[in-house]
């Protein structure tokens, strides 16, 4: 999975790449699932101007705030996680059908001499009444599992007859003379040797296939040194046919126990495992955890592990497929619950599941490289931008926001970006101390200010600060530069682009995103696609979503405190902050002024009084 910002990102790491795209709100919400044999082709298609010419994907640029993706190793597995995934998340811009008759599954029923069929999927009616029925599958269509079948008869060759001409037939038909059908109906086979070949059948299906493969290799080359080239061809396409059977979708797997699946990708020190995480058989989630770390594979799985599962953050799944095992295995298992199997898988669906993950673990790691390396080509141009040098790829840039609702708990965020990338263990909250009311200009100055000063203390100072908003903002944050002595940390401001309504109701721009190198020098307008700007934005953006965030836990601990009075109710809370706006305004009140609220009697303006000065807002 690759989690990519929308639509500033770049693709060029998913050409020519099968697999499923989905496109986010600001909140995480999936808004819409697709699939595409070439996601860059597909996904560059909706940044084109008109979008890819459907009405229904005008929702982007008003939405969609980032895009994931979830490589597969073919068109058939996309098109099959792409309908899981819908089914899954209820997307409201997908179009959803009532059923989930959606694919073809191979059946075997409980009969004398059982013969493949195939079936709808979840049809109640599939199920040959008085039997147990297996099924296999899915399959993204018809004509894959006539395919199926065809392969599967030329390696195993049961029935395929109705059961009427089965009891009626006198003589073999033409596919037993071609070596396609053993000939139960005449007795050419018993129903025990006939049993054997159904249960190769269902080894096979079940991806079991290599002492199958074994035995078609050894024929092959005896035949082929035999010079018997007609009959090495035969076990050659033989071969064919069941690795062809067999290649079946590692997205859906056949089994519903609960599973997670581990791939793992290397790159120098960086190290990524992506974890694909199965529930009722169904793809339920799909993350990647990227770490530095020289440590040997079988040292950092047992890291992973541990991480993951034994911290109780989540739950263990009954089954982990590993690409190797983990030191201190038993150690490892008995961590997760001991109800846990941690197992490499050698072949069958186990495998192909541990091949879909490691592929992803690849894709993604190859894409925050690039990104890693664009973002460092993107830190640069900004450290000439400020003058701070030509080397400096991996400059520290952080970044300030401030969040408040009507001058209430006033709060700030801190985000951190090393080399163009975000560095999470910088990212910083802080409550505003000493300002009350709505004063974004000195809560700058506070942030900012404490932030410097511990940066000094601990030798811990970005190489350049970047305030959110113009030439004011940007003179209060050097005041507060100076007061803490970090004089050798460079402060810009980043002003938003301007825009005026048109009398059709569009929005046309009337300048670019504005840079502020000094309050007393006019800004510098960056150019749309400039790759400055794409990090600045991000930065500026980032910081904005860390403030809100916390903002939002603070104003609902806030109103908490109105809640907690005893005889204030929901309606007596709203009204007391109709009237004065915020928790702020009802602790500035008088008993007076508060006992003039309708429903508030001079006994319940004391108590809140009393509250509310108690614990200050």
């Amino acid at each position: 999975m690759s989690i990519h910002p929308w639509p500033d990102t770049d693709l060029g790491v998913l050409k020519g790449r099968a697999g499923v795209y989905l496109f986010r709100d600001a909140e995480g919400r999936v808004l819409y699932v697709g699939k595409s044999r070439d996601l860059k082709s597909r996904l560059s298609t909706y940044r084109a101007p008109g979008g890819d010419g459907r009405i229904g994907v005008r929702f982007l640029e008003r939405d969609a705030k980032s895009v994931e993706t979830i490589l597969t190793r073919t068109e058939a597995e996309a098109l099959l996680l792409e309908d899981s995934l819908i089914k899954e998340h209820r997307p409201p811009h997908n179009v959803r059908l009532k059923d989930d008759k959606s694919f073809l599954m191979i059946r075997i029923d409980e009969e004398r001499f059982p013969r493949l069929k195939f079936v709808r999927a979840h049809n109640p009616k599939a199920g040959k009444k008085g039997g147990r029925s297996r099924f296999f599958g899915p399959f993204a269509s018809s004509r894959a599992v006539r395919r199926t079948l065809s392969d599967l008869h030329r390696v195993v060759p049961l029935r395929d007859c109705a059961d009427s001409v089965l009891e009626h037939r006198t003589r073999p038909c033409l596919k037993h003379q071609i070596g396609l059908c053993s000939a139960p109906c005449v007795g050419k086979i018993d129903e025990k040797e006939y049993g054997r070949l159904v249960e190769r059948a269902v080894r096979i299906l079940s991806g079991d296939t290599s002492e199958l493969e074994t035995d078609l290799e050894r024929r092959m080359r005896t035949a082929s040194e035999a010079r018997e080239y007609e009959l090495a061809a035969l076990w050659r396409d033989r071969l064919a046919a069941l690795r062809r059977t067999v290649e079946g979708q590692g997205v859906s797997p056949r089994s519903r126990q609960e599973r997670d699946v581990l791939g793992l990708a290397r790159s120098g020190e960086d190290a990524l495992v992506h974890r694909l995480a199965f529930r009722g058989g169904r793809l339920a989630e799909s993350r990647s955890h990227l770490f530095r770390s020289e440590l040997p594979d079988e040292e950092l799985l047992h890291v992973v592990l541990t991480a993951l599962f034994a911290s109780g953050r989540r739950e263990a799944p009954r089954e982990v497929l590993v690409p190797c095992l983990p030191t201190e295995l038993e150690l490892v298992e008995a961590a997760l619950g001991g109800s846990t199997r941690i197992a490499v898988p050698r072949g069958g669906e186990g495998r192909r599941m541990l091949e879909l993950a490691g592929e992803n673990a690849r894709g993604e790691l190859l894409r925050l490289c690039a990104k890693r390396g664009a973002g460092e080509q993107a830190a640069a141009g900004l450290a000439r931008l400020v003058g701070l040098g030509e080397d400096r790829e991996h400059l520290v840039v952080d970044c300030f926001d401030i969040s408040n609702f009507q001058g209430s708990n006033v709060v700030a965020s801190r985000v951190r970006f090393r080399g163009g990338v975000a560095d999470r263990a910088g990212y910083r909250r802080f409550r505003v101390k000493t300002v009350e009311g709505q004063d974004d200009f000195a809560a700058m100055g506070e942030v900012v200010g404490r932030s410097l000063r511990r940066g000094v203390r601990e030798g811990d100072l970005p190489d350049l600060v970047v305030i959110d908003g113009g030439a004011a903002q940007l003179q209060r944050a050097l005041e507060a530069r100076d007061d803490a002595g970090a004089f050798e940390v460079a402060l810009i401001s980043l002003a938003k682009a301007r825009s005026e309504r048109t009398r059709n109701g569009k929005r046309i721009a009337k300048s670019e995103e504005r840079v502020y190198l000094s309050p007393d020098t006019e800004p510098i307008e960056l150019p749309r696609h400039s790759d400055v700007r794409h990090l600045l934005e991000r930065v500026r953006d980032e910081a904005h979503r860390f403030a809100i965030t916390y903002h939002r836990k603070e104003r609902g601990r806030i109103r908490s405190r109105l809640d907690s009075i005893p005889g204030v109710g929901p309606a007596k809370r709203k009204e007391l902050l109709r009237r004065f706006g915020s928790v702020v305004g009802v602790a500035r009140a008088s008993v007076e002024e508060l006992g003039a609220v309708p429903g508030i009697s001079a006994e319940l303006a004391n108590r809140i009084c009393e509250h509310l000065r108690e614990r200050p807002s």
